[in-house]
């Protein structure tokens, strides 16, 4: 007999958890982004900028020098692209092992996470819905980015430009390995557990569960910086409600995993420039 309640209990637990890893990384990125900047002017030039230049005593607040001493102190111990990966990876791996088995602890039908023998659910039509789906979400990313722009409110793309790799076989390693971990994770935890277990287990309303997991999915996402929280919002309503429609985990995984990819893709491999409005 299924143990829904123990199973959104688990489910809970995790999504704190991930947020909370969020907010680090979130944190740690930040450092990191301020590295990538100090980087154009480089450590010597910053260093030359220090107390002997009369310009600090006057201007640099407490704040400003603790990041300034950040940015030298971290300067030349950046992540690479290829431990970042790894990471992401492995942890996101980590997750959706785990809310597997506690699916498979507490009994519940594979239905109840979008997985069922309608075409719609599992067959081409849902691979179909997900390319459709993917393909129109990335176009309104871009979009809303290059409307942003024109409104002076910048996109931080930095975490995209961590995650981009150097070589060919990395851009496999992130195409045909990290990329769908993180689609599937990141779908089965906050559309396939949070809307569809907690609909079919607890008759919870499906379209305020859209809502509360999109919130989640946005505040997952906070490295992105304010306006990429509000775009990711807007792209798990939308994911959420692909869901709803099909009941098809295939459909909102395929969708998510190329909105991904041609962000990467289109922006960092081929080095094409967001569209200005």
């Amino acid at each position: 007999m299924p143990q829904w309640a123990a199973f959104v209990g688990l489910l809970g637990f995790l999504l704190t958890v991930l947020l909370g890893l969020s907010k680090l990384s979130q944190r740690s990125l930040s450092g990191d982004r301020a590295a990538v900047t100090a980087g154009t002017a480089s450590p010597e030039r910053l260093r030359a900028a220090g107390p002997a230049d009369d310009t600090y005593p006057r201007f640099e607040t407490q704040r400003t020098a603790r990041r300034r001493r950040h940015v030298e102190d971290r300067a030349g111990h950046r992540l690479s692209a290829g431990t970042l990966l790894a990471n992401v990876a492995l942890t996101q791996g980590l997750f959706g092992l785990l809310l597997v088995g506690g699916a498979v602890l507490f009994e519940i039908p594979a239905a109840a996470f979008g997985v069922t023998a309608d075409a719609l659910s599992t067959g081409l039509p849902a691979v179909g819905v997900g390319v459709a789906a993917g393909v129109g979400f990335w176009v309104g990313n871009e979009f809303a980015a290059a409307v942003a722009d024109g409104f002076g409110i910048g996109v931080d793309e930095s975490l995209r430009e961590l995650l981009a790799p150097d070589s060919a076989g990395g851009w496999v390693v992130l195409l045909a390995v990290v990329l769908p971990v993180i689609a599937v994770v990141e779908e089965l935890l906050f559309r396939a557990a949070a809307i569809g277990v907690t609909v079919a287990g607890l008759g919870a309303p499906a379209w305020g569960m859209v809502a509360v997991s999109s919130v989640a999915f946005a505040l997952g996402h906070g490295a992105q910086g304010r306006v990429g929280i509000v775009v990711t919002g807007v792209l798990g309503a939308a994911l959420g409600a692909v869901f709803v429609l099909t009941n098809s985990l295939l459909a909102v995984v395929v969708a998510h995993y190329l909105v991904n990819a041609l962000e990467l893709t289109v922006h960092e491999g081929l080095g094409v420039a967001r569209p200005s409005v």
